[in-house]
């Protein structure tokens, strides 16, 4: 099979960009078989001369291509479709208008084939926090967010939490945790894990520069709203899936993503989905890559790797705790938003963003937090096409970090966790509990989402204390 690559036919005049990528996937599927020499000797005329390929039985479709790209001004905008595409709203009583307007955009996208908006909705870039967006061949950076891959963990223990000992387990936070933007592990305190050995660290050059700042900050958490807690996990009844019988138990939650390896690869494909996909203004930030493109695999490559990597900072924080709380687990979960999956819908493959979404297919099992002082729940989705097999990622917030740092004080919130018997380490006002929807309520808005399992109430709660606002 010929081996041939973008930088060949860079050389052979093509630019960087749709054309590149659909000419690639071409010789893939229907030139491979032609001598190097003589197919990069085709491409060039091909470039210099699309005309004269109109009537060619495998290049006429791009050659039609390369025309239509070389008659449209440089500036050319992508317009929007005139109406939003149809799309269900989840407690929509309680979702800013803000969000909504997001969502109408995000609607009317000619790529766009489903959609949906879950009752934590709040206005975010791009698509809205809380959107679910199924588009065709084509993936938005904006749509799958900046902490690509951020996610929520679970270990369920045999302990019951009223033989542990408060101190112990607050100790066991401070010294096994980290928070905050920016903020790692040095020399022998690095983790290790598997992760490290992927080899799409290796992709491109840009990638590969990234590697020693992930691995620095490999099971370390994030600032804004990630924690990691200790909390009571009550079953009302046995579970037969997790072979879990009724009652109370310690479990340890934690809620991060892809820190700065995964933030930096958003910025840097956000930036490359502009620069090929130009929107009118209200849209600009749902700038997508196609995914034929070689950019769009690329991006594809990299918030995979971003998702595998948080995945692995969870695991190596719930490996140092285990080890020191003791004790049998007797499960494990693990959910993750801020992603895109390929996945069926309507008989077709479409690729699923969840921006500040949880998947909910049917049986799949994901947990919703409340806030540092109101229940999370641990759920089992029920596959509601409507809402695309998702369903909230949290309580959503009600008021903005500046409102928040504005109108609530110290005094209120303190009481606040008093009243709900839990030990805060770090934070500010800005995640204060009243900056939060009642959970009680989003839960309501989502029942025929999920099946509530278990339900967790927080006691210990670890969060970054030095300002950062990462999310």
């Amino acid at each position: 099979m010929n081996k041939i690559n973008g930088a060949d036919l860079m050389a052979a005049g093509f630019k960087q960009g749709k054309i590149l990528g659909e000419a690639l996937a071409v010789i893939a599927a229907h030139l491979s078989d032609m001598d190097h020499a003589s197919l990069i000797a085709l491409m060039s005329d091909l470039r210099s001369r699309p005309e004269q390929y109109l009537d060619h039985p495998v290049l006429e479709d791009l050659a039609t291509k390369m025309i239509e790209e070389a008659a449209a001004p440089l500036d050319a905008t992508i317009p929007l479709n005139d109406k939003a595409a149809n799309y269900k709203i989840y407690g929509e009583a309680a979702i800013d208008p803000g969000a909504i307007k997001q969502m109408d955009y995000a609607m009317r996208l000619p790529v766009t084939v489903g959609g949906a908006l879950m009752p934590d909705a709040h206005q975010g870039y791009g698509l809205p926090i809380g959107g679910v967006l199924a588009a065709k061949n084509a993936v938005i950076p904006y749509g799958v967010g900046v902490d690509i891959g951020c996610r929520m963990a679970l270990s369920i223990y045999d302990i019951p939490y009223t033989v542990m000992d408060e101190d112990k387990l607050k100790k066991i936070l401070v010294n096994e945790t980290k928070f905050g933007a920016g903020h790692g592990f040095q020399g022998k305190d690095r983790a290790d894990h598997a992760v490290l050995d992927n080899d799409a660290f290796n992709m491109t050059p840009f990638v590969k520069q990234l590697k020693d700042k992930a691995w620095s900050q490999l099971g370390s958490s994030g600032g804004g709203n990630h924690f990691v807690e200790f909390g009571v996990i009550e079953f009302a009844q046995r579970d037969e899936a997790l072979n879990i019988n009724a009652g109370q138990y310690l479990a340890l939650l934690s809620h991060s993503g892809s820190r700065g390896f995964g933030a930096t690869i958003a910025g840097y494909y956000t930036r490359l989905a502009k620069d090929l996909c130009k929107l009118p203004k209200e849209a600009a930030n749902l700038a997508w890559l196609d995914m034929h493109t070689a950019e769009g695999q690329e991006y594809w490559m990299a918030m995979n790797l971003a998702g595998d990597y948080a995945a692995a900072c969870h695991q190596v924080i719930h490996r140092k705790v285990a080890a020191l709380v003791g004790g049998q687990l007797l499960a494990t979960v693990e959910n993750h938003h801020n992603f895109a999956w390929k996945e069926q819908l309507n008989g077709e493959e479409v690729i699923v963003h969840r921006k500040g979404a949880t998947p909910a297919g049917k049986g799949v099992m994901g947990i919703i937090p409340g806030s540092m002082a109101a229940p999370g729940f641990l759920v089992r989705g029920k596959g509601e096409e409507s809402a695309i097999n998702s369903a909230s990622h949290g309580a959503g917030r009600q008021l903005s970090r500046t409102r928040a740092e504005k109108e609530i004080s110290k005094v209120d919130m303190a009481a606040v966790l008093a009243a709900n018997n839990v030990t805060l380490i770090g934070a500010g006002l800005d995640e204060a509990p009243m900056a939060y929807k009642d959970i009680h309520a989003v839960m309501a808005a989502q029942d025929a989402l999920v099946d509530v399992v278990a339900k967790f109430s927080p006691r210990i709660v670890r969060m970054a204390d030095d300002g950062s606002k990462e999310d």
